[in-house]
């Protein structure tokens, strides 16, 4: 029996993690990520947790507290965003060779210079190639659920890779709306205990974590690192299979949202999903044959299915939240890596948007609709969707 409550992302997040009761919690507060360890130490301070909650002097220091503490076996967690993920990037690049299973949920914020405190996603592309698994969120509820499917995923014994759970800042992170609530005995079950088969604290059975690793050996650490990394993409569905019995939803690598017949579709993550299938239903309502993919599984990224998804399309435009500067933008990157197996390529056009929280409207995406099916399209140029003159 589910309940239905009006949280924000930052509250489902919290939620997640109380009916997850880890052992440690390294906390330290940044804007728009805050209020998810304000509210879980709520929880704590009430006694309906048994976590250990660390508050530490910086996010370098939370990530190091979370490190640590899964070293010793317990189950950690921290959370963060843009500022926040840049200055633990030193800590946050050695977690994944050390093959620990820290769950860390991010609201995405742009990074600075210039100051910004709102949303885009230069701060978790900044952290793409060095080894954690990220989940990307549409709404409170994806959050709130792929929180369980993230946990799961980091301790599979074929896996064990930390995973971030991104949700857009303040669009999502503050924003209220209704999130349907399992359980808290369905999500015992389903998140159990975690079981390390090695931990510092196993004393009978010492072994070493993060040695020094020279040109003998550091290359076949990297390669095992690579190895989990495609199995997590066959566990990822797996229990996806498996938390939809609990849920009803469904977790694929892309969500498709209207492209059975669609003669152009835009990609796009995490909240302006939700407002390109508003655009995409008006201009359906009109004969228009759009659709839509979004990614959810960003690192491993799907390559072979996307390409099967995307083949039969004659024109793509691919929205990206950040900026890769002197290069390509991250998601259009992927799907231009997609697509290069085909003989007869679809038309691919980049936009960027949204930067420093810029708001991107319906009217915009129809926009964008417009001109890819009007084929001004150029895959060389990197085109700006509401950018003054």
């Amino acid at each position: 029996m589910s309940v239905i409550k009006p949280l924000s992302g930052a509250q489902a997040v919290a939620e997640a993690m109380r009916q997850i009761n880890p052992d440690v919690v390294s906390a330290y507060p940044i804007t728009p990520q805050t209020p998810i360890v304000e509210y879980f130490a709520e929880f704590v301070a009430n006694g309906l947790v048994e976590t250990e909650t660390i508050p530490v002097e910086s996010e370098h220091s939370a990530m190091s507290a979370a490190v640590g503490a899964s070293a010793s076996g317990a189950r950690a967690m921290c959370a963060t965003s843009s500022q926040g993920l840049a200055l633990m990037w030193e800590v946050v690049a050695a977690t994944p060779g050390l093959r620990l299973p820290i769950v860390m949920p991010v609201a995405n914020r742009a990074l600075s210079a210039p100051i910004n405190i709102h949303c885009d996603h230069s701060d978790t592309m900044g952290t793409a190639t060095i080894g954690w698994i990220q989940i990307f969120s549409e709404n409170a509820q994806e959050s709130y659920e792929n929180m369980f499917l993230a946990l799961r995923l980091a301790e599979h014994k074929d896996v064990l890779l930390p995973v971030m759970v991104m949700q857009d800042g303040f669009i999502i992170s503050h924003g209220v709306e209704n999130v349907k609530i399992l359980e808290d005995d369905v999500v015992k079950k389903f998140v159990d205990d975690r079981n390390p088969d090695r931990y510092l604290f196993d004393v009978k059975n010492p072994y070493t974590i993060g040695p020094l690793a020279l040109p003998d050996y550091y290359f076949e650490i990297k390669r095992q690192q690579e190895e989990a990394m495609i199995n997590a993409k066959k566990v990822y569905l797996e229990i996806g299979e498996e938390l939809s019995k609990i849920t009803g939803n469904k977790y694929p690598y892309f969500e498709e949202y209207r492209m059975e017949d669609a003669e152009a579709a835009i990609i796009v993550l995490a909240s302006a999903a939700g407002t390109a299938k508003d655009a995409i239903d008006e201009m359906r309502s009109h004969g228009g044959k759009v659709g839509l993919i979004k990614p959810k599984l960003f690192r491993p990224f799907p390559y072979k299915e996307m390409r099967d998804a995307l083949k039969n399309i004659p024109v793509i435009g691919v929205l990206d939240r950040s900026i890769s500067f002197g290069s390509y933008a991250p998601l259009y990157t992927e799907i231009r890596n997609s697509l290069f197996e085909l003989e007869n390529k679809p038309l691919l056009q980049s936009y960027i948007f949204g930067l420093g929280g810029r708001d991107i409207f319906k009217a915009e995406i129809k926009q964008v609709f417009e001109e890819l099916l009007s084929g001004r399209v150029n895959s060389e140029e990197q085109k700006y969707i509401g950018l003054r003159g």
